[in-house]
């Protein structure tokens, strides 16, 4: 039997599904989410967003632009934000509220793009938003940094 088809007999099946609670977080905890960007990706999210903006999709055309060639889009990447948070850290059950982005430089395919999410604080009261930073990673320097909130729930006692 594989690992995660193990029940935890004190939990219940939305419990296994859902990530950290607040009462489990603490400021310095720290999750990766890393992905090379490939071709496939931008043509993709072009589709799913409608944004086909040929400094994405054309090579001729972007190679006579400031970038020099195709770029992606900087939501694709910046949606790597969602996938730590909703995957890793807190995880499954989270939903963040806002970011904040600064592009620094353009991502191409093939190069592999890495969001770090990190917890600042944690506070005591209702709504919980939990203060993180989001720094990514390219080619070993740092070219988008985001901060947000994000709601998180709380445990519910067992009756």
């Amino acid at each position: 039997m594989a690992l995660d088809m193990v029940e935890h007999p004190r939990r219940s099946a939305m419990d296994e599904l859902h990530g950290y609670y607040i009462e489990d977080l603490a400021p310095g905890m720290t999750a990766l989410y890393a992905r090379t960007v490939t071709d496939a990706d931008i043509v993709l999210f072009a589709g799913i967003s409608g944004d086909v903006n040929p400094v994405h999709l054309n090579h001729e055309f972007a190679a006579n632009t400031v970038f020099e060639g195709r770029i992606a889009h900087g939501l694709l990447t910046a949606s790597f934000i969602s996938t730590v948070l909703g995957t890793k850290l807190p995880g499954p059950g989270c939903v963040y509220l806002s970011q904040n982005l600064k592009f620094k430089a353009p991502v191409r395919s093939g190069d592999t793009v890495s969001a770090r999410a990190t917890i600042l604080e944690v506070p005591g009261k209702a709504p919980c938003n939990p203060r993180h930073r989001v720094h990514r990673l390219q080619r070993g320097g740092a070219r988008r940094r985001g901060a947000g909130d994000r709601p998180l729930a709380r445990r519910r006692l067992s009756p």
